[in-house]
């Protein structure tokens, strides 16, 4: 329980300082492609983090996945999670036809296993993440719903997570607010 709390404050905390350098990110290079909340929301309001992910262009290869994986049920369950969501932009980096294999039923398996690896059990704010990293000397071990473990560290203002196979990942937006949990955009698919 205290180690699941303090992932918790962990991850929150890395996302918020992401959330603050985003914006200076964006205004210094204008044509770096940014994933942007389209308005601020309440939880309570939110729909679930399928809802707001299906809502949002920049996620469409992530919803079509889920699909895919038959996990829109879970995700629209009562939660709460935290779901480091990879955009469009993030599977594009994948190896030609990575993500039209994946989608095909004989590797629902594979699939499966590659986006639990992006959920964490819990509502982790950004800057809870940061705290986190910073109280365990630079980084902290998240462990996801598939099983394997996520490393949070800081590049700068920039949280980084490091996945099972050391590649990496750089947050580029967070604490977007759904029903039952939270979403943090990221631009690198993680494997695990």
């Amino acid at each position: 329980m205290k180690k699941l709390l303090f992932t918790a404050l962990l991850l929150g905390g890395v996302l918020s300082v992401q959330a603050c350098t985003e914006k200076e990110k964006k205004d210094n290079n204008p044509a770096e492609t940014k994933v942007e909340a389209e308005k601020v929301i309440t939880s309570k309001d939110a729909p679930t983090i399928v809802g707001v992910a299906a809502g949002n262009e920049n996620f469409s290869t992530l919803v079509a996945a889920v699909k895919a994986a038959e996990l829109v049920e879970t995700l629209n369950g009562d939660g709460p999670f935290t779901v480091f969501a990879p955009t469009n932009a993030a599977f594009e980096k994948l190896p030609e036809n990575t993500v039209s294999d994946l989608l095909k039923p004989e590797n629902k398996d594979t699939l499966t296993a590659i986006l639990t690896y992006h959920v964490v059990a819990g509502n982790y704010k950004a800057a809870d993440v940061v705290k986190a990293i910073k109280d365990n000397n630079g980084s902290f071990t998240i462990t996801t719903v598939q099983g394997a473990t996520l490393t949070a560290s800081m590049d700068g203002e920039n949280v980084i997570l490091t996945d099972a196979k050391g590649g990496t990942s750089t947050i580029i937006m967070t604490d977007v607010a759904a029903a039952n949990g939270v979403i943090h955009a990221i631009d690198t698919v993680v494997m695990p």
